[in-house]
């Protein structure tokens, strides 16, 4: 099939795009990568008025690199990422959190604002920024706010941006030199969506240390102190009970389901101690 008949339109600068977004009186979509929105535009799934190309405003594309933190443009790609044209805060993770993403042709064009913001349950960023503790830097109209990734995220394909919002950065908190992390999925085969997802982070001298659960069908699963399931001094001692009781508490029903995941995320708890 082929997209329902739509304009275009390609703003320089962020008033514009939000002026587009914003309108009463036509529909937008907001075009970033095009990997998620393109499908869906050319099975009809969506047909706006308006596609807004979000990718020649110059805050979109911007890094900023400070002691405490990196803010990534909304327009940056998993490409820049994986290959280090953007600095790493994270000591390697977030390279190979990209680097693992669908097939390069996806990596060289899709975005990591428009991963989050299509807000697949099984896509890598929504769960991989979530255990990083990134938050997200909206824009609208009237002004500028920031949310936890696991706040933005509110459920399968759901998002809590506001009418005439857009999501303009993610940032991203530095990792001390000794922090310990791991992402583990489960996929059938190599570029498919995962089925499960773990991840972990252990940072000590931050006092930090987060888990979770992704590719639930839903909004991850984050557990923002995992000192419980984690164990206090290391992840060895990891506890499958607690993971399972999360997993039951949160509606997955399914045994077998539940199991996938719980493993998963205890490779991955494995892997941060090593």
């Amino acid at each position: 099939m082929k997209p329902a008949r739509f304009d275009y339109e390609r703003p320089r600068e962020i008033g514009a795009a939000l002026a587009l977004v914003g309108s009463e009186n036509v529909t937008a979509k907001v075009l970033a990568g095009g990997q998620s929105l393109g499908p869906l535009l050319n099975m009809r799934l969506v047909q706006p008025d308006v596609v807004v190309d979000i990718t020649g405003i110059a805050d979109m594309i911007r890094v900023e690199e400070s002691a405490d933190h990196l803010v990534l443009g909304a327009c940056i790609t998993h490409a820049d990422i994986e290959d280090g044209r953007v600095p790493d805060v994270t000591n390697g993770a977030m390279r190979a959190v990209a680097a693992g993403i669908a097939y390069r042709a996806v990596r060289n064009r899709g975005t990591i604002g428009g991963s989050l913001t299509s807000a697949d349950p099984s896509a890598d960023w929504v769960s991989a920024l979530a255990a990083l503790g990134a938050e997200v830097v909206l824009r609208g109209r009237s002004g500028m706010r920031t949310l936890p990734v696991e706040d933005y995220v509110i459920g399968a394909l759901e998002t809590s941006l506001g009418p005439g919002e857009l999501l303009e950065a993610v940032r991203i908190p530095r990792l001390s030199k000794t922090a310990r992390w791991a992402y583990v999925k489960k996929c059938r085969k190599t570029g498919e969506f995962s089925h499960a997802i773990g991840a972990v982070l252990i940072d000590r001298e931050r006092n930090v240390r987060r888990a979770v659960i992704g590719a639930t069908e839903s909004r991850p699963i984050v557990l923002t102190d995992a000192r419980e399931a984690l164990g206090e001094a290391d992840a060895e001692k990891f506890d499958e009970a607690i993971a399972d009781r999360v997993l039951t508490e949160a509606g997955m029903s399914d045994p077998l389901d539940r199991q996938i995941h719980v493993v998963t995320l205890r490779r991955a708890a494995m892997q941060a101690r090593q």
